[in-house]
């Protein structure tokens, strides 16, 4: 078994003014543990350690800056914990829900959220996100390199509280993604996306972020399913049964 901990980066000085002091120390035990058994269970590429803190925390750390404060969030897709967990760490105030639907992605998320001590901020569920469809919804929806913009906005809108947010992270195309969703985000009845450049004073280059809200928050809603498919209530009533919660109890 190769030893990978010497991939493990040294925490640059920017991270410092990402990060308060007591939460910085717990980004750099998650980078250690990304770069260590993450490299080592196949969550993340061995050529992605060296740079955990510029490609990946960092990122992930500035979309706080378009978080409300106490907020809910819930990150579809959550892989090895990005950008969910690392949210968590950099935004003690908001409580996140990582849904991933993969056992080993889940058992790693559930080690590093009790190695870290946040089981009271973060919970571990095991599951799709229609799986996660319920009354209230968040008021943040997370998800970064899950899925084109048209796609994630069938799975992460109906997630999404009448005045929360689906906050997608993107890449240079985002202008291009947004544009090819139209037709969807229409049916869907979503406001016009807001294309958000985040960490600007902290990082060398910003952060894209396709940013989508309900038109008319009093009237949420998404069509109808097709004839023999489960209804967004039957996906309510289900979704206690078949979503498996796999954080241990402390």
């Amino acid at each position: 078994m190769p030893d990978v901990s010497r991939e493990t980066p040294a925490v640059p000085e920017v991270a410092r003014r990402v990060f308060a002091a007591d939460r910085l120390v717990l980004a750099e035990r998650y980078a250690d543990l990304l770069a260590t058994e993450g490299v080592l269970r196949g969550l993340i590429g061995p050529r992605e350690a060296p740079r955990l803190w510029d490609r990946h925390l960092l990122n992930c750390a500035v979309l706080g800056e378009a978080v409300a404060g106490q907020a809910s969030v819930v990150d579809v897709g959550s892989g090895a914990g990005l950008p969910g967990l690392v949210l968590a760490i950099a935004r003690p105030d908001v409580r996140v829900t990582l849904v991933e639907p993969l056992l080993r992605r889940t058992r790693f998320l559930e080690e590093v959220v009790t190695s870290l001590g946040l089981d009271d901020q973060v919970e571990v569920r095991r599951g799709r996100a229609e799986e996660m469809v319920g009354a209230d919804g968040f008021a943040v929806v997370t998800a970064r390199a899950v899925a084109p913009l048209e796609r994630l906005l069938g799975w992460c809108m109906p997630l999404v509280a009448p005045d929360g947010v689906l906050l997608a992270m993107k890449g240079s195309g985002a202008a291009d993604e947004v544009a090819g969703a139209a037709a969807r985000l229409d049916a869907l009845g979503c406001a016009p996306p807001e294309l958000l450049e985040l960490g600007r004073d902290a990082l060398a280059e910003p952060v894209r972020v396709v940013r989508v809200a309900w038109a008319d928050p009093g009237r949420v809603g998404w069509p109808r399913p097709a004839a023999g498919s489960t209804s967004p209530a039957g996906r309510r009533r289900s979704a206690g049964e078949r979503t498996r919660r796999t954080r241990r109890k402390s």
